[in-house]
């Protein structure tokens, strides 16, 4: 495949899937790839006239760190993928791969009866779920495994979809309660590239806790940006990752940061909000503390001019 138009009709001819890097699509049963790597117009960052900057979706993670100028204008977009897998994932992996990846849970994966494989179960309910959502979105939880849409919802980034409109990275999403899908893009539209607003100055982070220390899949994530006024906040936007089944914004936390310094006091009381979501099973209480003080290290970090 050389253009996007002949990718998008040979999975409409084929009812194939799109692969990217492929580094999770070949590891799995899955539908006959229609690959999309020799189609040059998916790849590349690119700067425009009014400072913003767009990621075509086959740039891998590696040339997304590669890129300077990037990496210094979106900190928390570069720390995020900066703890994205393993270096030489990072080299396959592309922009639109992990945004648009299929979650970990074992039922799918292994071909059992639920919502994602026709089903009208969550088996994960009442089985193994240690790994699941704590914040129960609707009929499956499992937890959505981009890292990166977490940052780029910190930055209200845009997604550009062949043969549709520009849609917020939000929207690639939904609210969850869709539980037959990851993503609601259709099988023939092809994410093109990712657009990021112009950069302002501002302190951001990300942090992620993890049963091991390399190669794993975050139990929970968040990645914070803010800005500041002296010692006051000023702006805030704040996202969480690997307790729904959607990347979330948390509005409600950045609300409780501006116009308030950023003392322990304020960080603690606004990461209580996050937990204020929780609904958790079983087997996912532990993710209620371990969010709340994920995202109480992560707005930690925000606080130094050099986080």
């Amino acid at each position: 495949m050389t253009t996007i138009e002949d990718a998008a009709a040979a999975v409409r001819d084929t009812g194939g899937e799109l692969r990217a890097g492929g580094t999770d699509i070949m590891t799995r049963a899955a539908r006959p790839p229609v690959d999309l790597l020799g189609i040059p117009a998916l790849r590349g960052i690119t700067w425009r006239p009014d400072g913003s900057a767009r990621i075509g979706a086959l740039t891998t993670i590696a040339d997304l760190l590669a890129d300077d100028r990037l990496t210094a204008a979106y900190p928390a977009l570069a720390a995020t993928a900066a703890a994205v897998a393993t270096p030489q994932i990072r080299n396959v992996a592309t922009v639109g791969g992990n945004l648009l990846q299929r979650n970990r849970c074992w039922y799918p994966r292994n071909s059992l009866t639920c919502h994602q494989t026709g089903g009208d179960t969550c088996p994960a309910r009442d089985g193994a779920h240690l790994y699941s959502a704590v914040i129960d979105q609707g009929p499956c939880i499992a937890p959505h495994p981009s890292s990166l849409a977490g940052a780029l919802l910190t930055y209200a980034a845009t997604a550009e979809v062949h043969g549709r409109d520009a849609l917020d990275v939000a929207d690639l999403y939904g609210d969850g309660t869709d539980p037959t899908r990851d993503h609601r893009l259709d099988p023939t539209e092809i994410l093109q590239a990712v657009l990021l607003p112009a950069p302002t100055p501002e302190r951001a982070a990300y942090r992620r806790a993890t049963a091991r220390e390399m190669a794993e899949w975050p139990l929970v994530e968040a990645a914070a940006r803010l800005t500041f006024d002296g010692e006051t906040i000023t702006t805030a936007a704040v996202a969480v990752g690997g307790v729904a089944r959607t990347p979330l914004l948390l509005p409600e936390v950045a609300e409780a940061l501006v116009g308030k310094p950023a003392t322990q006091e304020t960080l603690a009381a606004a990461a209580d909000l996050a937990t204020a979501r929780c609904s958790p099973f079983p087997q996912t209480a532990y993710k209620v503390p371990l969010l709340r003080a994920t995202l109480i290290d992560t707005l930690t970090a925000c606080t130094s001019p050099t986080p």
